[in-house]
């Protein structure tokens, strides 16, 4: 059984920093989520930019469905499979 990563999608780098401080609070995640900028293509203001929460699971105990709720309480979403 491989590992899992899942990619959590956020409006905004406050957003993104916020469920990554909220992601080791409620579900106990040990290492530090990645926070990546994914700029749209030809977007070159920042302010339009979305960020991206990654987490590793490699022990795929993280449920896909809770997670994509989680996100959704900053009007993000956890990008599908």
């Amino acid at each position: 059984m491989s590992a899992v990563r899942h990619v959590l999608v956020l409006p905004d780098r406050d957003a993104a920093e916020e469920t990554a401080e909220a992601l080791r609070d409620r579900f106990g995640i040990a290492d530090e989520p990645l926070l990546v900028r994914d700029a749209l293509a030809g977007e070159d203001d920042a302010e339009d930019a979305q960020w991206l929460v990654v987490v590793e699971d490699p022990e795929r105990r993280l449920d896909p469905v809770k997670l994509d709720e989680f996100a959704g309480e900053w009007d993000g979403w956890l990008e599908g499979p």
